[in-house]
């Protein structure tokens, strides 16, 4: 009889259990189908933590507890009132700022079983929960600075060292000014030699307070500030840079009379920010060094030789190859005027009245002066183009008279005193000699000035001319 009621057992629990499996099986294949018929691009859907249907009264309970523990031990939080029902904490209670509000709902969404959060916080304005935590900061690091006082001593004594030292070493300026080309370049290596220093002090007590990390702040922020302070001063930075270029290259000396764009006079100086003329007419001229590097230098005094020029038309119906010759005599003929090179003359222009001829001859400037050379030169050969009977054409103008020509004649014959040359011009063409000795007054404004005046010069008169 046992034996019968225990199979009767087994057959029920096989019919029980193979519908089920039937099912499972019908499921799953149901799903493999759903699965194979989906797009093969269709992105999976995020799943969500699934929420417990299972729980009871007993893990809100503990949730309760975890999170008023654990606000317990947090600074600010330890008036936070919490709520939970149903896995959904409710957060309520004075916190001194929004950090600590947002703190406390991220912590509590942390715990295991929390389904959300709902905070209802409320500003804390007390004095005390306010200004104390900042008392307490102030107070640590104030205690913090106390400790590192020796570290702090110990960083500076070793940044101003190697500084005195980086100054010792800039200020041997003989050192320096045998190493450069001139005392401009010496004080610039100098400064830039004591500059260095300081920087190497700076870091190394940095490193000993173990705050290297703010060098690269600093370089960076000093970087960003450096370019635009170079875009500001640009032109200040160009006329430094050509005066370091100037003081290099050397392109004149002092008392030198050079023209230098379109100003003209002899050299005082050159100084770090401009070069100093002496203008022909005695005043004094500064030129900024950016201009002087990149104008066009004419330099009167390299060469003592120097050639003038002038023109001088005779008639048309002249011979302007016989008045050529006479006037190179003339030149020729005088003592300032050069014979290595001779003196030269070519035919410029003919007009409709006249033939222009020009001359050119070569003079010392250290035995003539330039102007009073050609001024003369063009006297002696317009005196004897004059003597040899070749006639120096005028402006010719066309005029009308109301009178008609008899009253014109009889006017030109009453005012006409003859061709012949008056006694003045007599004596002057009997007087050839002209004073042509250089004239030196300004040349003497610059060395009275540079004898007397101590200014710095980065004119050397050791180093090539360029």
């Amino acid at each position: 009889m046992s034996l019968y009621r225990w199979l009767l057992t087994v057959l029920s629990l096989v019919m029980a259990v193979s519908p089920c499996a039937t099912g499972l099986t019908g499921a799953g294949e149901a799903r493999a189908q759903v699965e194979l018929s989906a797009p093969a691009d269709k992105p999976e859907p995020v799943i969500e933590p699934a929420i417990d249907p299972a729980a009871t009264g007993r893990e809100d309970i503990a949730i309760s507890e975890r999170l008023r523990g654990i606000f317990r031990e947090i600074d600010g939080l330890e008036t936070v009132a919490v709520a939970v029902d149903a896995g959904v904490v409710r957060l309520s209670g004075s916190v001194a700022d929004n950090a600590s509000a947002d703190r406390a709902e991220a912590i509590a969404r942390r715990v295991s079983g929390v389904v959300t959060v709902e905070t209802q916080f409320e500003r804390d304005l007390s004095v005390g929960s306010n200004v104390e935590p900042v008392v307490d900061k102030l107070g640590a690091s104030f205690q913090n600075l106390l400790s590192a006082l020796p570290l702090l001593g110990i960083a500076f004594a070793v940044a101003i060292t190697v500084g005195l030292f980086g100054h010792f070493v800039a200020s041997r300026m003989g050192f320096w000014e045998r190493v450069t080309p001139n005392i401009f370049l010496a004080e610039l290596i100098a400064g830039f030699v004591r500059v260095m220093f300081i920087f190497i002090g700076i870091f190394i007590g940095l490193d000993i307070l173990n705050a290297t990390a703010l060098i690269g702040a600093v370089l960076g922020g000093a970087g960003v500030i450096g370019l635009a302070v170079g875009f500001a001063l640009r032109d200040t930075v160009d006329n430094y840079m050509s005066s370091i270029m100037l003081s290099i290259r050397q392109p004149f000396r002092a008392n030198d009379h050079v023209l230098i764009g379109e100003q003209e006079g002899r050299v005082v100086r050159l100084t770090s920010r401009a070069t100093i003329l002496m203008t022909l007419d005695g005043n004094h001229l500064r030129i900024p060094n950016a201009t002087v590097f990149k104008a066009e230098i004419l330099n009167y005094s390299r060469n003592p030789q120097r050639r003038f020029s002038f023109e001088l038309g005779v008639d048309a119906e002249d011979d302007p190859a016989a008045a050529i010759e006479v006037g190179l005599q003339a030149i020729n003929g005088q003592d300032f005027v050069l014979n290595d090179p001779e003196a030269t003359a070519e035919i410029r222009e003919v007009g409709d009245s006249n033939i222009l001829i020009t001359f050119h001859g070569w003079i010392d400037q250290r035995k003539s002066d330039f102007n009073k050379a050609r001024g003369a030169a063009i006297r002696i050969t317009k005196n004897a183009l004059e003597k040899s009977g070749f006639a120096l054409p005028e402006p010719i103008y066309r005029l009308r008279f109301d009178d008609g020509p008899p009253q014109l004649l009889a006017n030109l014959s009453q005012d006409r005193t003859g061709d012949k040359p008056s006694e003045k011009s007599r004596n002057a063409e009997n007087k050839e000699a002209l004073d042509v000795s250089p004239e030196d007054h300004v040349e003497k404004l610059v060395d009275s000035e540079r004898s007397g005046d101590g200014s710095s010069d980065l004119l050397d008169d050791q180093q090539p001319v360029e």
